[in-house]
């Protein structure tokens, strides 16, 4: 069980001042004395909740100490039973821990006239801090990833209602802040709430599968070891699984369970970039690689800062995926920009807020959203069609940019050289003139032609604006 010394030796051990560990137990201690006398559903005392929801952030490699404070009191200023205020905070604690529990209060302490209006201005409200301060939006998914891994105690419409607005929301920004293993445990707790049945029957599937492929996987990791052991690379390699959320996308497409070549794969964690391309060329050298299924995320990393190596190859004639990063970009693909807080040890607060806002380009846009938005329909329409989406990444020469899934080659021009968009005459995607409708893929290579095209713009804008 998480107790408050547990979080506190942790903080200890990644060199937290004595000052700061005495600020985190004063905000224990707030906590406790606020929300006692109050159980949770499951029966246990409250203050069980938000010690699990400081835990979850420590799992997130994040050690700023006000951070795990706020996350302490992130439930007190709305369920003190005693007049209690953020000045309150910010007197015994200190003023950054206050104004972070504020903005995670003010997500969803709003009164509407209705439900979808209060629905709509609590989602305005939750990714705008990402925005304003980012580690609001890492309490608010540490703190859902609590709530839905003990969901098992609300009522069977409720455990619904949350599992699809964990769907809709959270999952989406988990996965624009690059958080992904936070984004699959989400939609995975998501998935068995709303389709259980279907839940049950691949993970059944899925595990049978496991156990007859698992051995032929580790006799490949234990070759690979033995080489890169040989060329002098210290290396991990870690077997892997799709989840099952993104498993059973893969069967709606049309995908049969066995034939999801890399359902199971291989994860190499080296120390240095360098030997992120040492190793590739070594598993090349011994494993005959697969055209079309390698993917440079280093050079070219995605726009929620993921970076990887992927290559597919071919053992007895069988496809199998392995992707190479190292330990440092390990910590950001699985906890997205919460690791830049231990990664990023030369920078301070304000500046690692800083460096992922200029960084990363969901941030930027939801600013962007949020100045031109008249109210919060309008805000989450927008946010929705172009953010809290699935994307699509392609090559604009040697940039990679993103748009969301489904955006077409006219739509692709739009987004990158609007003011050429009249003088257009082909759109060219992978050496081939495309229509303008072309629904763009992944790695897709486009470059567009230009004279005058002023009759097929005005029809795309109407029907745009229609």
């Amino acid at each position: 069980m998480i107790t408050v010394e547990k979080i506190l030796i942790e903080l200890q051990s990644h060199g937290v001042s004595e000052k700061k560990l005495k600020e985190v137990q004063k905000a224990y201690i707030l906590a406790a004395d606020i929300h006692n006398g109050q159980y949770r559903q499951s029966g246990e005392p409250y203050i069980i909740h938000p010690l699990n929801v400081a835990k979850n952030l420590l799992d997130m490699e994040i050690y700023d100490s006000d951070t795990i404070s706020a996350a302490l009191l992130h439930d007190t200023l709305e369920d003190a039973k005693i007049d209690f205020k953020k000045e309150d905070i910010a007197r015994k604690i200190n003023p950054t821990v206050a104004e972070l529990v504020d903005g995670v209060t003010k997500m969803r302490r709003m009164q509407f006239s209705t439900k979808e209006e209060q629905s709509l201005a609590n989602i305005r409200k939750i990714t705008n801090g990402l925005s304003k301060d980012v580690r609001i939006i890492l309490i608010k998914l540490a703190d859902r990833l609590h709530n839905m891994r003990t969901l098992q105690y609300k009522s069977p419409e409720k455990q619904r209602e949350n599992a699809i607005e964990t769907k809709e929301l959270f999952v989406p920004l988990a996965l624009s802040i690059g958080a992904y293993q936070i984004k699959s445990e989400l939609e995975d707790l998501s998935l068995m709430y709303t389709d259980p049945d279907v839940f049950q029957r691949i993970t059944y599937e899925k595990k049978k599968l496991e156990d007859q492929r698992k051995e032929y996987l580790l006799m490949i990791k234990t070759k690979i070891s033995d080489i890169l052991k040989y060329n002098n690379i210290p290396n991990e390699i870690l077997f892997r699984t799709k989840n099952i959320c993104t498993t059973y996308q893969k069967i709606l497409q049309g995908y049969k369970l066995e034939n999801i070549y890399d359902l199971f794969y291989l994860k190499v964690l080296v120390n240095e970039l360098d030997d992120c391309y040492r190793t590739l060329g070594l598993i090349h050298q011994e494993y005959p690689h697969i055209n079309g299924r390698f993917k440079d995320y280093i050079s070219n990393p995605r726009t929620n800062l993921y970076r990887s190596l992927h290559t597919t190859v071919a053992v007895d004639d069988k496809p199998t995926k392995i992707k190479i990063r190292t330990h440092d970009m390990d910590k950001v693909t699985a906890y997205g920009v919460s690791a830049l807080w231990n990664i990023k040890n030369g920078m301070n607060q304000e500046e690692t807020q800083d460096f992922i806002k200029e960084r990363i380009p969901f941030v930027k846009s939801l600013m962007q959203i949020d100045e031109t938005s008249k109210d919060d329909y309008e805000f989450i329409k927008k946010a929705k069609t172009n953010l809290l989406t699935e994307h699509v990444y392609v090559y604009d020469g040697g940039e990679i940019v993103e748009l969301p899934a489904g955006s077409t080659a006219l739509d692709f021009v739009y987004h990158t050289r609007p003011n050429l968009v009249d003088k257009l005459t082909n759109i060219i995607v992978n050496g081939k003139i495309v229509s303008d409708d072309y629904i763009l893929q992944n790695t897709d290579s486009l470059e567009i032609k230009v004279t005058n095209k002023t009759d097929t713009i005005k029809q795309y804008v109407k029907l745009k604006n229609n």
